[in-house]
């Protein structure tokens, strides 16, 4: 279900983070989903526990999921897809830019393109 690219510049918590937005805004996990237990995934993808305990701190602190101790950690019951898609294309759009900006891409370049669209 969650894909990581080992060779990438982002981190790997980053990539988590990502990975679990993406699905959101698919469908693929829907409001009161249980993830997988932080152990359990860290393991299942080869990483240290403490990097997946990140990146689940991050969506909870953002509203993806919601974690009750002894529980385990859930897709948040009142995300709005809307929401969730816009904030899925905001990182990509970002991700994007950043690649531009380190090929010279200029703002001038930039500002000509949102006027165009």
């Amino acid at each position: 279900m969650f894909t990581l690219d080992l060779s990438s510049r982002t981190p790997i918590y980053e990539q988590l983070y990502n990975n679990v937005v993406r699905l959101i805004s698919v469908g693929v996990l829907a409001p009161n989903d249980k993830l997988p237990p932080v152990r359990s995934l860290a393991t299942e993808l080869s990483v240290n526990p403490n990097t997946v305990s990140k990146a689940y701190k991050m969506l909870e602190n953002d509203g993806y999921i919601c974690s009750t101790v002894g529980k385990g950690s859930f897709i948040s019951s009142d995300l709005s897809i809307k929401n969730t898609e816009k904030e899925a294309a905001l990182k990509s759009l970002e991700a994007e830019l950043k690649k531009c900006v380190s090929l010279g891409v200029t703002k001038v370049e930039l500002e000509e393109l949102m006027r165009r669209i």
